[in-house]
């Protein structure tokens, strides 16, 4: 197997091809996901009516901000993990500098970048997060329940990314190039997963947010946080 994602084309191809067709699917699976989530709060003629740009955007703001709402206060060291997790995994990849290079390799463009010790230690904790996050999933009784093999997968489709990431930036555990490939093949998946995971709640998390805002504050006259 090291043999084969040794081999230059191999590398190329996930270097290249691949990449397109990673986003050819995110981008054509987030739009299906959207438009027919869309289509969908048509349908209900309770949806659209009461959507209010004021309670969506004081239902974003509360939940936005850490402790902002009853359940984060309730649960303090989760909201942390949770808070620390999102920033870091969403951070990370825009300003590490060896996603800037292929940017700008590819089409000229570039930005800032993080030192690499920063970068290094952003993803170190995004990778104890995730363990957290599913070890907290096979041993808390109420999470557990409510989890399904996607949850599981999804976190571990972003493990991977950036746990190949780190180790083939600092020429770890296998032959730089292999580790490359593995960490673009794996990279690619994760961006192809988006759409059908629950790694969709970064797009979702909007529309749900401004539906329950303004239910709550415009139907209920309550708050939602």
């Amino acid at each position: 197997m090291e043999q084969f994602l040794n081999d230059p084309s191999i590398y190329t191809l996930a270097r290249g091809p691949l990449v397109w067709l990673a986003f050819i699917v995110f981008f054509t699976g987030m739009f299906y996901k959207i438009t027919s989530m869309l289509k969908m709060a048509k349908s209900e003629r309770v949806i659209y009516p009461y959507l209010s740009l004021k309670y969506t955007l004081r239902s974003l703001i509360h939940w936005l901000t850490p402790y902002g709402s009853i359940s984060m206060r309730k649960h303090p060291w989760f909201t942390s993990i949770t808070f620390i997790f999102h920033i870091c995994v969403i951070v990370t990849p825009i300003f590490l500098a060896g996603h800037i290079e292929l940017w700008h390799e590819s089409w000229g463009v570039s930005w800032c970048e993080l030192p690499v010790s920063v970068a290094d230690s952003m993803t170190m904790v995004v990778i104890s997060c995730i363990i957290i996050l599913i070890v907290r999933r096979i041993f808390q009784s109420d999470v557990r329940f409510l989890s399904s093999s996607g949850d599981y997968i999804a976190l571990t489709v972003v493990l991977m990314t950036f746990l190949t990431g780190f180790l083939a930036h600092n020429e770890l555990l296998l032959e730089p190039r292999v580790m490359l490939t593995i960490h673009f093949i794996t990279g690619e998946i994760m961006l192809m997963s988006i759409p059908f995971t629950r790694l969709s709640h970064m797009f979702f998390f909007w529309l749900t947010r401004a539906h329950t805002g303004s239910e709550f504050g415009a139907v209920r006259h309550s708050k939602d946080y």
